[in-house]
């Protein structure tokens, strides 16, 4: 992490504790509602990066300390820069990092409570899956401030379709939980109280799949996507075929034929 970039009581501004194959990384700016800074994105980065290439982490969770998941880019650093070089550098930025959490060979889950706008929800997006409080918020509310929310454009239109994505867009509202679960933002809604319950069972399901299978799903998953269906299909179908011949698929062929649990090799 990046030395600097601490918040007021001197603390990191993400923290990551990791434990029982999960690795928790916090956005720790409460007091600025998790807003995307330069420095926590460089951290952000960095600690992606680490993560690729643990053998021992299976399932990434990425929430907010204080009162919000993330309230997006940090408007006072933008407007104390106002130079086009800058802001594409900036952009730029983000936009790897939120291309990483997708090319990361582990699951990330997003834990949702409070807003999560612009950039946070765009965050909330790109993550593979998504938990949140019921009380939680969502928008991507630049437009009203003048700046149209063109990068998490991107990411809310590969998940909620066209129509609700530009609602959201041009006027700024917020939706609900429940919306956003109904319009695929997210997996579940759960009070509160219950949300790290439920992001610890959906984790422990992960991890109970062996890391291999997962890796090469997860990477399958979002190059077909952007295929066209006979491409798809190609790359599919290579994929399946060298998952077969590993042994982690043989052993769970091997297990089903003979009625038996499967004995997955242990990751790292």
């Amino acid at each position: 992490m990046n030395a600097p970039d601490t918040v007021s009581t001197g603390e990191p501004v993400l923290l990551s504790r990791a434990g029982a194959g999960v690795v928790h990384l916090t956005l720790n700016r409460p007091q600025q509602f998790n807003a995307l800074s330069e420095e926590l994105l460089a951290d952000l980065a960095a600690a992606l990066d680490r993560i690729a290439a643990d053998g021992s982490a299976r399932v990434v969770v990425i929430g907010g300390a204080g009162k919000a998941f993330c309230a997006g880019h940090d408007l006072k650093q933008m407007r104390a820069n106002p130079r086009l070089e800058y802001y594409q550098r900036l952009f730029a930025d983000c936009a790897r990092i939120m291309r990483r959490i997708q090319t990361l060979p582990q699951p990330v889950i997003a834990r949702v409570h409070g807003i999560a706008t612009a950039a946070g929800c765009q965050l909330v997006a790109m993550c593979d899956l998504a938990v949140a409080a019921s009380e939680a918020r969502f928008a991507v509310s630049g437009i009203n401030t003048g700046l149209f929310c063109s990068s998490p454009a991107v990411a809310l239109t590969r998940n909620i379709g066209r129509k609700p994505s530009f609602e959201m867009l041009v006027t700024g509202e917020f939706i609900d939980a429940a919306t956003a679960q109904a319009r695929g933002l997210v997996n579940q809604v759960v009070p509160l109280a219950d949300l790290d319950d439920a992001i610890a069972r959906l984790s422990a399901k992960i991890i109970a799949k062996p890391a291999l299978a997962v890796s090469m799903g997860k990477q399958l998953f979002y190059r077909q996507l952007e295929m066209g269906i006979d491409a798809a299909y190609q790359l599919a179908g290579q994929t399946m075929a060298c998952n077969m011949i590993e042994g982690v698929a043989q052993e769970g062929v091997d297990a089903f034929i003979h009625k038996r649990a499967p004995n997955w090799p242990s990751p790292g």
